[in-house]
C-alpha cells in the first residue's frame, strides 16, 4: 500500500507516552517475562471519521432545539463517538502522509442509522425523563478527517494482541476497537 497524504485531528499523546501508557503495569508488570504480556510495538494509526450536525428537537418540554456536532468513524460506525463545541479547524489538524490508516467502508445511510441511536442514546443518558418526542435532523458537514490511535502489540510471534489508545482523548479503547483493529491487520 502507498503512502496516502490525509487530515487528522492533532495527537495529545506522543509516541514515547503512548509506550509508558502501554507499557504493562502493577501485576502485569511482574508477568512481563512472560510472552504474553510483553510490548513488542506501538505504532500510530488513523480512522477515517465523518462530522455531523444533529439538531435535537423535543428534549425537554418547550425548550428550544440544540445543535451538537458529532463525528462517526466512517469504517463501521462501531467506535465512540467524538463531541465537538465547533467545526475542527485548521489549526487543529494535521496534514501527513502514512500507510497505516483504515478505509471508509461505513454507507452514508447505515452510518446516519446508527448515528441517530447512538446519539439518542447520549440524550437519554443525559436526562431520560426530559425527553417527550425526540426529533434528530443530522446533516452531514463537508469536513472529513481521520482520528489518531495508537496500537500496542503484545505476545510472541504468531500470537500478537493489540491493545488500543486513543490518541485525542487520552484513554484505553475496549473490544469494539481491538476487534476493528485486528480485522484490519488480518486483512
Amino acid at each position: 500500500m502507498q503512502p496516502a497524504a490525509i487530515y487528522a485531528l492533532k495527537p495529545n499523546v506522543t509516541q514515547e507516552e503512548a509506550v509508558r501508557i502501554l507499557q504493562p503495569r502493577g501485576l502485569l508488570r511482574l508477568l512481563a517475562p512472560s510472552q504474553r504480556n510483553l510490548l513488542r510495538h506501538v505504532a500510530d494509526v488513523y480512522v477515517p471519521y465523518r462530522l455531523y450536525q444533529a439538531r435535537l428537537e423535543g428534549m425537554s418540554g418547550k425548550a428550544p432545539a440544540q445543535t451538537r456536532l458529532f463525528a462517526q468513524d466512517a469504517v463501521q460506525g462501531t467506535l465512540d463517538l467524538f463531541e465537538f463545541p465547533r467545526i475542527p479547524g485548521k489549526e487543529e489538524l494535521l496534514r501527513l502522509e502514512t500507510r497505516n490508516l483504515l478505509e471508509p467502508g461505513l454507507e452514508e445511510s447505515r452510518g446516519q442509522t446508527l448515528l441517530a441511536e447512538k446519539v439518542l442514546r447520549i440524550v437519554f443518558q443525559q436526562g431520560f425523563f426530559r425527553v417527550r418526542e425526540p426529533k434528530i435532523d443530522l446533516e452531514r458537514i463537508p469536513l472529513d478527517f481521520h482520528m489518531p490511535y495508537w496500537l500496542g502489540f503484545y505476545g510472541a510471534d504468531g500470537a500478537l494482541n493489540c491493545r488500543v489508545l486513543d490518541a485525542v482523548r487520552r484513554r484505553m479503547e475496549g473490544a469494539k476497537a481491538r476487534a476493528l483493529f485486528e480485522h484490519w491487520l488480518a486483512a
